[in-house]
């Protein structure tokens, strides 16, 4: 496998996280990467992400959000955690990725579905300043919980990955 470095700029925080995953997969439009959980553990009130754990994540240039198949060191999975994004961006070994604000935390079991920061993303004012991109994030969070709900790919992996 070959190493991607992500950007995932945060403007509304004014931060850039950078890191390191390697490609699982690159098709027209998409990437997948494999990344893992470096930093301190965090306990987000309904999903634990601990050192060691397994960020499976999808990028798309096409569509205005990001997700991750999150899964312990054992391969459980332990959710999946989506980012509204503007499209990624993809130059060679490089992800550049626009973060909205709007999250979404699916449970395993898909029974448990949260919309998360709505008040950060309204904070951002795109309603007023940028009203494409507000319907396009609105959209993107509705067709993500929609996939969820459906268990469309990647929502229907419930089997153990290898590492």
């Amino acid at each position: 496998m070959s190493s991607i470095t992500v950007h995932l700029y945060k403007p509304g925080k004014n931060t850039t996280i950078t890191y390191e995953g390697e490609l699982i997969e690159r098709a027209d439009g998409h990437m997948q990467i494999l990344a893992y959980w470096n930093r301190p553990t965090t306990d987000l009130g309904y999903v634990v992400f601990a050192p060691g754990d397994r960020f499976y994540e999808h990028y798309y240039a096409d569509r205005w959000y990001n997700i991750f198949e999150i899964r312990n060191p054992a391969g459980q999975l332990k959710g999946w955690y989506c980012n509204v994004t503007c499209p990624a961006q993809f130059d060679g070994d490089t992800i550049v990725s626009e973060d909205l604000e709007l999250d979404l935390f699916v449970s395993p079991d898909r029974a448990t579905i949260l919309r998360l920061d709505i008040d950060e993303f309204e904070a951002r004012d795109f309603a007023r300043a940028e009203p494409a991109t507000y319907t396009a994030a609105l959209a993107a969070l509705d067709e993500l919980e929609q996939l969820a709900r459906a268990g469309a790919a990647p929502f229907d992996r419930s089997a153990l990955i290898s590492p």
